[in-house]
C-alpha cells in the first residue's frame, strides 16, 4: 500500500488530521482502521453517574430532573483550564474504561429511571462527545425508542455535517463558547465562528440550546467580550439560556487565581442587558 493510501483525512472537526494507518488524530479518539477514518472510543466509556440536569448546565431543560450522564476519553481543544483533563486530554492507554454498547447504555438509563423517576435521559458529556459522534447518534436513537431524551454537552468544534447526523436525536444541548479574542481561541485552538454555527444551527433545527462561557482571569473577562458574545445569543435566538461561569486554578493554569465573584456577577448583568435568561455558575 502506497503512502498516500495509507493516510486518511479525518472530517468530524477543522482540524482536518491526516491520520496514517493505526494511528489517532489530534483528539485521541478518531483513528485510521485500514483506511477508513473511525471513533477508535466507540463505547468505550471512562465515566458514568447520574447527574442533576442543573449541572450540565441547563437551566430551562426540565428543571428538577436527572440524567445518566456518559463520558469516553479524548478532545479536539486543549484548554489550559480543562476542567476534566484526566479523561478529556487522555487516550485509550491513559485511562481505565470499559465497553458499553448503546443498547447498555440505554438499558443502564432505562433502569435508572425505574429506579428514580426523576431520571429523563442521557447526557453525553465529561469529555467531548463529538469525537465520538458515532457512539452519541447510535445511543441517542435508541433512547429515543425507550422515551429517553438526550443531552448534548460539547464545545461545539464540529463540521456541520457532523451537527446535522444529530439533528433530530439530541433535545438539548449546553455549548461552550470559550472566547472570542484571537490570542484565547489559539490559545484553546478553536475558531469562534465554527462554534457559533453549531450553537445557531442547534437552535435552528428546535434543539433547546444553553451556551457557557467560563470566565478566565485575563482571557475572557472583559465586558466587550462578553456583551458581543450576548448581542450575538440575542441575535440567534432570545431562547437561548446563557451562563457566565466562575474559573478556578486547574490543569495548566495553577496560577490563575479565582474569578472574583463581583467580577462574576458585573458580567452577567452585561449580558443581561441583551440577553432574557443568564445565569451565573460557581459563586
Amino acid at each position: 500500500m502506497s503512502a498516500l493510501r495509507a493516510t486518511a483525512v479525518c472530517h468530524t472537526c477543522p482540524r482536518s488530521c491526516s491520520i496514517p494507518t493505526g494511528g489517532v488524530g489530534f483528539c485521541r479518539a478518531r483513528r485510521n482502521v485500514d483506511g477508513t477514518i473511525t471513533a477508535g472510543n466507540y463505547g468505550r466509556v471512562t465515566s458514568l453517574a447520574v447527574d442533576p440536569v442543573e449541572k450540565k448546565p441547563l437551566a430551562r431543560f426540565h428543571p428538577g430532573s436527572l440524567l445518566l450522564s456518559v463520558g469516553s476519553y479524548g478532545c479536539n481543544l486543549r484548554c489550559p483550564f480543562c476542567q476534566n483533563h484526566q479523561i478529556a486530554q487522555a487516550g485509550e492507554d491513559d485511562v481505565p474504561w470499559r465497553q458499553v454498547s448503546p443498547s447498555q447504555l440505554v438499558e443502564l438509563a432505562c433502569a435508572e429511571r425505574d429506579r428514580d423517576g426523576r431520571v429523563i435521559g442521557i447526557a453525553y458529556t465529561y469529555n467531548e462527545p463529538l469525537v465520538g459522534w458515532e457512539y452519541v447518534r447510535d445511543c441517542a436513537r435508541l433512547a429515543h425508542e425507550h422515551g429517553l431524551v438526550n443531552v448534548l454537552v460539547s464545545n461545539g468544534y464540529a463540521h456541520a455535517e457532523v451537527i446535522d447526523q444529530l439533528v433530530g436525536l439530541i433535545d438539548a444541548a449546553n455549548i461552550d463558547l470559550k472566547g472570542i479574542t484571537p490570542r484565547f481561541c489559539d490559545e484553546c485552538g478553536f475558531d469562534p465562528a465554527i462554534v457559533r454555527q453549531t450553537i445557531a444551527r442547534l437552535a435552528a433545527a428546535g434543539v433547546h440550546v444553553e451556551v457557557t462561557t467560563l470566565i478566565v482571569p485575563g482571557r475572557s473577562d472583559t465586558p466587550a467580550e462578553i456583551a458581543t458574545i450576548a448581542q450575538w445569543l440575542h441575535g440567534t435566538s432570545d431562547d437561548i439560556v446563557y451562563h457566565v461561569t466562575r474559573f478556578f486554578p486547574c490543569w495548566h493554569l495553577l496560577d490563575v487565581p479565582p474569578t472574583p465573584v463581583e467580577k462574576v456577577y458585573e458580567l452577567a448583568d452585561v449580558a443581561r442587558r441583551y440577553v432574557s435568561h443568564v445565569c451565573v455558575g460557581n459563586c
